[in-house]
């Protein structure tokens, strides 16, 4: 993630655009995802134990939300040149095996994740029909070591919230 200090965007502030690849060498952009009326734009990493302890949860998470309005797409923007498990290749692996249905792209320059105010993984931007910040927030209570299960309960309620037009 940026070596930068957290300055994540406000409520209500519209999501930054961005053009970024995926293992494939596709290309998406922020546009690419209009047709959805909630987006979740989730940084998160290959080796991060915070990701690790979520990843199998965010996948059905993501598969869950899919047919309700919902697009997720994921964006590494950690350092693959001091970490090489955050390539753009072993993130196509990653994305294979867990089964992520949604695009997990690379923000090599950390352009996207500095835009968002991203400092950290997993982070997690919930975003309404007009693309304004509705939720910045986590997954659930779940972290490694501390014997909690791994729900999703804090975002599934903002995604809930979100799609039935409200502000969690």
């Amino acid at each position: 993630m940026p070596k930068t200090e957290s300055n994540p965007i406000d409520l209500g502030t519209r999501a930054a655009d961005f053009l970024l690849p995926d293992a494939q060498g596709v290309l998406h952009r922020l546009a690419d995802f209009d047709a959805k009326p909630a987006l979740l734009v989730a940084f998160i990493s290959n080796r991060c134990p915070f990701v690790v302890l979520i990843r199998e949860q965010l996948a059905v998470f993501a598969r869950d939300y899919a047919g309700k309005g919902l697009q997720v797409v994921a964006i590494n923007a950690n350092d693959h040149e001091a970490h090489p498990e955050e390539t753009l290749a072993r993130i196509g692996e990653e994305a294979e095996k867990f089964g992520y249905s949604f695009p997990y792209l690379k923000d090599a320059s950390q352009q996207t994740a500095k835009a968002y105010g991203a400092a950290c993984t997993p982070d997690f931007f919930l975003f309404d029909a007009d693309r304004r910040l509705a939720y910045h927030g986590q997954f659930d209570d779940a972290r490694p070591g501390n014997g909690k299960p791994v729900t999703g309960a804090d975002l599934r309620a903002a995604v809930d919230t979100v799609l039935e037009g409200g502000r969690p």
